[in-house]
């Protein structure tokens, strides 16, 4: 087991990896106490090697296999990857390229919505894997060998699904399905959050239109607090407390400590002031300037037998195809159609759109109807 803790250890490991076609990816982090992912592990390998590379080891440098990541003429290879992407952006300031999600390309190939690592393995290769170190704190050193036994499986695992994967899609025709879906996986909005769009991330519900700006510019303010002091957001303020902060509409430390949600005695804190100078500039917002939340432009709610019926026909779909339903259409998705013949949801584009989108169409205006045959759905053409 190749453990690498040196820069000149880990550049002649990179050499060697880059002239293999493809290289498995992962990483072990922690991130309970912090705003942006500690990382602590990554693992790589091909068909012929594998390595753990120790980034808290002192003095490496992590250039040589920053570069590798970039290496366009090598596919990294990742599953569940947004997590895994989201630490190598931070590092590199771009998305690793090409990149091949195995969890992407299983849903793709029948095994299921956001298939897991272990029953994805298990599936295709019958192996199974040991998941017992997988809560372990991998900030601590020394690593035991069962951790570091654990951590390897993680990759060498999955360079034989990526290959069972890969002849399946090939075999399918599915291929060009995949290379869009990790297309979407290079838009970094996936991995970083700007202040100014952080209110979207809140669950807002019964919210004056009065005290909307105060709950964009709270957001923004924790958001930036939370990213300059590398904690969670909820060590700065909880989102439930931004609502009521935002109604309230506090002028001075002793409004703000009155309040329910606000942390003891963090009117007394530095940060309380920037707090109050939020909630001023959110009140001082005109309506014009005020963001709201997108929404599909349709106020009536979707008919729910359209909706009862796309998703019968999903489920078809689905089955007949071997995918997983929500890699064909999501429940918004599937409202959308119900609502307008022109919906711009990715179930109406592409090859969804040959495999759900326009049978979805014809559906809905009476061209084919569902019935049932001995115990499967089927679909009955009416002609003109």
């Amino acid at each position: 087991m190749q453990v690498i803790e040196k820069t000149e250890d880990l550049r002649r490991l990179c050499e060697v990896f880059r002239e293999a076609p493809f290289v498995t990816v992962d990483t072990e982090f922690m991130r309970e106490r912090t705003y942006y992912s500690q990382l602590c592990l990554i693992q790589v390998a091909t068909t012929e090697d594998a390595a753990i590379i120790d980034p808290l080891a002192p003095g490496i440098d992590l250039e040589p296999l920053l570069a590798l990541l970039a290496d366009e003429s090598v596919v990294k290879v990742f599953h569940a990857a947004r997590q895994d992407l989201e630490i190598f952006y931070r590092l590199m300031g771009r998305v690793p390229q090409p990149l091949f999600d195995t969890q992407i390309a299983a849903m793709a190939c029948g095994y299921g919505d956001q298939v897991g690592y272990e029953p994805l393995v298990r599936a295709v290769t019958g192996a199974q894997v040991d998941k017992g170190s997988r809560f372990t704190d991998w900030s601590k050193r020394p690593l035991s060998e069962k951790q570091l036994t654990y951590a390897l499986g993680d990759v060498t695992h999955l360079v034989d699904v990526y290959l069972a994967l890969q002849k399946k899609l090939a075999e399918t025709g599915r291929t060009a399905w995949v290379a869009e879906e990790m297309a979407v996986l290079d838009e970094p909005t996936l991995y970083f959050t700007s202040p100014e769009t952080a209110w979207q991330r809140l669950k807002l519900r019964n919210i004056r239109p009065k005290d909307m700006g105060a709950i964009v510019q709270l957001a923004a303010w924790r958001e930036r607090e939370a990213q300059q002091k590398d904690v969670p957001r909820a060590r700065v303020v909880k989102d439930e407390a931004i609502t009521e902060i935002a109604r309230a509409a506090p002028t001075t430390v002793a409004e703000l400590g009155a309040l329910r949600g606000v942390p003891t005695g963090f009117e007394r804190s530095r940060s309380a002031a920037g707090l109050l100078e939020a909630v001023a500039a959110g009140k001082a917002m005109s309506r014009d300037d005020i963001p709201q939340k997108e929404t599909s432009g349709q106020n009536q709610p979707a008919p729910a037998d359209v909706v009862d019926l796309l998703r019968v026909l999903l489920k078809r779909q689905s089955e007949l195809h071997g995918v997983a339903p929500k890699l064909l259409a999501s429940s918004a998705d599937i409202e959308a159609i119900a609502l307008s013949d022109d919906a711009n949801v990715p179930a109406m584009r592409g090859w969804r759109r040959e495999v759900f989108g326009d049978l979805a169409l014809k559906l809905k205006h009476g061209a084919v109807s569902l019935g049932l045959k001995g115990k499967s759905v089927t679909l009955i053409n009416h002609k003109a």
